[in-house]
């Protein structure tokens, strides 16, 4: 009975994020869709990926009536999503078909919506900041809206190419196709929002409060590992080393701190030991119950 009864919790709980995972996903394609028809589009700017070639494809085509950016959005990802269920996940393809369509949706509903801005630097940076957001808070839900990527992952396993070096020869090729279609002024326009973008995302996906890690080798390590949960209020982790050159045994620290703590914590290791190795490196995301971004 109770096991009956905590499978249907269990349930009940999946349901709910569910529901809220897809809200966020409407959002962010809502802020995609914002920026691109109501920002970039007016202005003849551009981002990368499919989402680029989409609107360059609308706009040779736009006497054809059918042929317009929702529609050509979702036909030229569709392939890419069915790769991705293969590859990723049936969850992955299920957010990112639904955030795709989202976005061909709520950018048709702002098609006859007066831009914002006529300005091309406002339209570049403003356009960059929403679209990022907005791609950033689909991708941190489980979707996409470019199957570029997705493409980059299948095709880098038979060519000698990481996934950022085949998305970055890609959108060369998009944005020198933009600049023979649109004008260099806009292409350069379309490049910088592109950058904009790019960044917001990786703020929107790692966060505001970003962390390091660090690694310290002291022969204090006992004292410096106190120091450090005393005077910064961070608990630390010790590992085992041995010295590469003397072959001898030590006790190595590994600490998460938030950026602003950085400097503190070098200074509370030098107060100890100035001859100390630190190594501070930075994550991606630091999750767990015990870690908060408290400034002490």
């Amino acid at each position: 009975m109770e096991e009956t009864k905590a499978k249907k919790i269990h349930r009940k709980e999946s349901l709910g994020h569910l529901i809220i995972r897809f809200i966020f996903i409407i959002i962010g394609s809502g802020m995609a869709a914002a920026a691109i028809e109501l920002f970039l589009v007016p202005n003849r700017i551009i981002d990368g990926g499919i989402i680029g070639i989409s609107l360059i494809l609308s706009f040779l085509f736009s006497d054809v009536p059918i042929i317009n950016f929702g529609t050509l959005v979702v036909i030229l990802n569709l392939p890419f999503m069915y790769s991705g269920y293969k590859q990723i996940g049936k969850t992955f393809m299920i957010s990112s078909v639904f955030a795709i369509i989202s976005l061909a949706v709520i950018e048709e509903m702002l098609h006859h919506v007066s831009p914002f801005v006529n300005e091309p630097v406002l339209a570049t940076v403003f356009g960059g900041l929403l679209l990022g957001a907005g791609v950033g808070i689909v991708i941190r839900n489980g979707g996409s809206m470019d199957g570029t990527e997705i493409l980059g992952i299948i095709l880098t396993k038979k060519l000698p190419f990481s996934v950022g070096e085949f998305v970055m020869f890609l959108n060369v090729f998009i944005f020198a196709w933009a600049a023979f279609v649109f004008g260099i002024e806009e292409a350069m326009y379309s490049v910088m929002t592109y950058y904009i973008a790019f960044k917001t995302i990786d703020t929107v996906i790692q966060g505001l409060d970003e962390t390091k890690a660090v690694i310290i080798v002291s022969d204090y390590y006992e004292e410096v590992s106190e120091a450090i949960l005393d005077r910064l209020g961070r608990g630390t982790t010790k590992l085992k080393g041995k010295g590469g050159f003397t072959d001898n045994e030590k006790d190595v620290i590994y600490v998460v701190v938030t950026r602003l703590e950085v400097t503190k914590l070098k200074a509370v290791v030098a107060d100890i030991d100035r001859d100390a190795f630190i190594t501070i490196m930075n994550t991606q995301e630091t999750k767990g119950a015990r870690f908060k971004s408290a400034i002490h």
